[in-house]
């Protein structure tokens, strides 16, 4: 997986990096051991994030719950614990407790997105479309794939196909289109506006 924050010297047990995560006010990820330091958002970033997640989350049935950037995602098959912009978990929610050696809740993550939300930036957009996607992909819940640009009027909402072989759906959508997302509609002017 290609990254564009930096990365610890050492190995960290993933129980030493939910220690730190609480402990710290900067997000990391931590990729099999290894601990990223991830970037900041700009505040038009912040916009995008708080304007996409509101609209979809509104838009969505009840079942659907918007989590924040600050809920960390597991995904067992990359040995990979990382943030979204924004998640949904569309039906009960799953999570994976990191607990110490006295069994202790060191804290959670999320297991089960069904959308993940992504709001792209010159320094992580090709992770975000490369490694990270080909990460979310092993979660047996994920079904969309949401991609807001930053530069430019442009959403990308990519589908898990029916068969598992064929490869993912992509729906685009620019300025004064509508944007399909879990069967609901979503103006994309409304996300920039």
């Amino acid at each position: 997986m290609t990254r564009h924050h930096s990365a610890a010297s050492r190995t960290v047990s993933f129980e030493d990096y939910f220690v730190g995560e609480e402990a710290s006010d900067v997000r990391h990820e931590w990729h099999q051991g290894v601990v990223y330091a991830m970037s900041r958002g700009t505040p038009r970033h912040g916009r995008l994030v708080g304007q996409a997640g509101r609209l979809i989350a509104n838009a969505l049935e009840p079942t659907c719950v918007l989590y924040t950037a600050d809920t960390p995602i597991w995904i067992e098959g990359a040995g990979l614990c990382t943030y979204a912009d924004a998640s949904f978990v569309c039906g009960p929610l799953r999570t994976m407790t990191a607990r110490d050696k006295n069994s202790r809740s060191l804290g959670e993550a999320i297991t089960n997105p069904a959308i993940i939300v992504e709001v792209l930036s010159p320094t992580t957009e090709r992770y975000d479309r490369d490694g990270k996607f080909a990460a979310y992909r092993l979660l047996p819940a994920f079904e969309e794939y949401v991609l807001v640009a930053q530069d430019e009027i442009l959403v990308e909402v990519f589908r898990r196909p029916a068969d598992p072989e064929a490869p993912w759906v992509c729906e685009s959508a620019g300025a004064g289109d509508s944007i399909t997302i879990h069967r609901a509609v979503i103006p994309v002017d409304a996300i920039y506006g």
